[in-house]
């Protein structure tokens, strides 16, 4: 169903949901980094980077640490084996992890017609089966770098890691795909974290979800 503006010109709905704490009780990336990795193999891995580490967290530099971790976690890995493995983590985030109030809202809107997009900071890899568990049209997050081939991770991010500004950077791209701009969209924004905020401020609705302690 499309909305109407004051102008009277019909726009599309899109409603773009944060994943972590605002989607799911829990925050997903660390859980599903040491599904694939295995928690002791991801901490020594830190470990040896130092040079890279320690800065980060004096920093709290978080893109910083995600594309660590991502070198540590996903370098020379199968991409068949880690897309296994993460559709059996989506599945139990399905299952386990989604907070029944903000998966009400979001179909609310697929029961309205609108375009749902999940739009992330987590990993992409797994946020495309968990996608298609909610029925949800689009994913907008953090790609993997494959090497030429297309069999294996290079350990390396595929462009920016997808948090704030970048978040609505690549929203804007994807809906100029879809010969969709952001002025021709009525968009509805969900999200709990820092990393949300330029979204939220970008949407013509800005939804601050709070208390994910509480719906855990």
């Amino acid at each position: 169903m499309a909305a109407v503006s004051p102008a009277g010109v019909s726009r599309d709905v899109v409603a773009a949901f944060d994943v972590d704490g605002t989607l799911t009780t829990h925050d997903c990336v660390v859980p599903f980094l040491r599904r694939v990795a295995g928690t002791a193999r991801l901490a020594a891995g830190l470990a040896a980077r130092p040079h890279r580490l320690v800065p980060a967290l004096v920093r709290r530099d978080r893109d910083a640490l995600k594309a660590l971790s991502a070198d540590v976690v996903f370098r020379g890995r199968s991409v068949a084996a880690v897309a296994a493995e993460a559709t059996e983590f989506a599945q139990a985030v399905h299952r386990d992890r989604l907070r029944p109030d903000t998966v009400a809202t979001l179909r609310r809107h697929q029961a309205d017609g609108h375009t749902v997009v999940l739009v992330s900071a987590s990993f992409a890899v797994y946020l495309h089966p968990l996608a298609r568990l909610l029925g949800v049209d689009h994913v907008v997050a953090t790609e993997l770098e494959t090497d030429q081939s297309g069999a294996r991770y290079t350990g390396a991010l595929e462009g920016p890691n997808c948090r704030a500004h970048e978040k609505v950077v690549r929203l804007h791209r994807w809906l100029d795909e879809r010969d969709s701009s952001r002025a021709r969209v009525e968009l509805w924004a969900y999200g709990d974290s820092s990393g949300d905020r330029e979204l939220l401020a970008d949407a013509d609705h800005g939804v601050w979800v709070a208390g994910a302690a509480a719906a855990a």
